[in-house]
């Protein structure tokens, strides 16, 4: 095989297979994760380049064996399906600047969560949480020629919203009078990076750190049997990440790839939630707080750190036609209380090129959430999650189709 034909099948074109496994990746990952943060993008060699994706996420979460502890002393139903079904859209525009700086700009859903129990024996902890994200980025790199391949040095900004709702029975002295609490936040974020390429046998390398996005400005309303009453909760985070991404072509026509996540889920514990009023006195706002007219509720999450591991293999066909494989474990965030325990997720997805310009891909993604118990579990500040309800979850499953296109000059 002449050294053009061993450069065309290695090349740019294979660049299809990775995108087909971030396309699966992941299916459902820890914390408030969902579509997380994706630049891959700014690395497409054509001056411009637009495209749109869609994943549709079905977790299967059941708990079972639910224990009322919070002293009401519920006995409605000891299982719930804890999980909804959820969409992660993205789109994005990559151009060329000039030679050798390319900028991306893009919109992402990082973040989100929406469990629904219902009424059972849990209804003290939780009926229903729908939390939601908007990402607004910008991303630009700069590449110059080194040994055989090029260096790129990448950063970018990104404005962030994040809100959502709570509901659950307020408290065991209301009896099953409901409670809901909606919040609303925004805050900026950066991100830099730095990646090695050598095009002509598809080998990239990128290591991408993801800023904390400073949350300082959340407030909202608690609405009690109807009487509501402005709230707000002291600064927090959402988490930083780092990134380590691998892809080389192997063998004519055949590329690996792989990744290394790390997220800084444990800078979310408690969200005490406060009213206005202990604001407007000076009182302090934290979990070490017991009064109810000053803390009447908290968003209990009391995360640990996500790791997530991922590696797979891809293969293309002809010029029209790529497909790819990958495996991924996504390690749990929960610790002794909440239901996200490890994932493991094998998925698969085929690239459809039509024309030079125009990209088609299709993936799907089938996994296990592990099994586990969720109990009572104690911050730094004394303050222990997990006193309304305890209970168990078996091995269950969860599935995701992908779909998306690209169109590039």
């Amino acid at each position: 095989m002449n050294i053009l034909r061993l450069k065309a099948l290695l090349g740019a074109g294979c660049f299809s297979i990775a995108l087909v496994g971030a396309a699966m990746h992941p299916a459902h990952a820890g914390g408030l994760e969902r579509g997380g943060y994706d630049i891959d993008l700014l690395f497409d060699p054509a001056p411009f380049a637009t495209e749109a994706e869609a994943t549709y996420v079905m977790p299967n979460r059941k708990l079972k064996n639910a224990v009322d502890t919070s002293g009401a002393g519920l006995t409605v139903s000891s299982t719930a399906n804890d999980s909804e079904d959820y969409w992660v859209p993205r789109i994005g525009v990559k151009a060329q600047v000039v030679q050798g700086v390319d900028c991306m700009v893009d919109y992402s859903q990082p973040w989100g969560a929406h469990t629904a129990p219902g009424i059972w024996n849990g209804s003290y902890s939780n009926i229903e949480t729908d939390i939601k994200s908007n990402n607004y980025a910008a991303t630009c790199s700069y590449k110059m020629d080194a040994g055989k391949g090029q260096l790129r040095f990448i950063g970018g900004v990104f404005y962030q919203e994040v809100y959502g709702f709570k509901e659950s029975y307020a408290s065991p002295l209301f009896g099953t009078i409901m409670g809901r609490v909606d919040l609303d936040s925004s805050g900026w974020g950066w991100r830099a990076g730095i990646a090695y390429e050598i095009p002509d046998i598809a080998l990239r390398a990128s290591l991408v750190y993801n800023s904390q996005v400073k949350l300082d400005n959340i407030d909202g309303t608690l609405n009690v049997g109807g009487a509501v009453t402005d709230i707000y909760a002291p600064t927090q985070s959402m988490p930083d990440s780092l990134e380590l991404k691998l892809q080389s072509g192997i063998a004519p026509g055949w590329l690996a790839f792989g990744s290394i996540k790390w997220v800084n889920w444990s800078v979310l514990q408690i969200v005490p939630i406060c009213t206005d009023a202990s604001k407007a006195f000076g009182f302090a706002c934290n979990s070490g707080v017991t009064n109810p007219l000053i803390r009447p509720t908290s968003l209990d999450l009391m995360y640990r750190d996500g790791w997530t591991v991922s590696g797979g293999i891809g293969h293309k066909f002809n010029d029209q036609w790529s497909a790819a494989g990958q495996l991924t474990w996504d390690r749990g965030t929960s610790h002794g209380y909440g239901s996200q325990t490890d994932t493991w997720t094998l998925g698969g997805g085929v690239a459809y090129t039509p024309k030079p310009n125009i990209e088609v891909r299709l993936a799907g993604a089938i996994g296990v959430m592990t099994s586990g118990h969720s109990g009572t579990l104690t911050d730094e500040n004394g303050y222990t999650a997990g006193t309304d309800v305890s209970y168990d979850f078996g091995n269950d499953l969860v599935t995701a189709i992908s779909g998306g296109i690209k169109i590039k000059f």
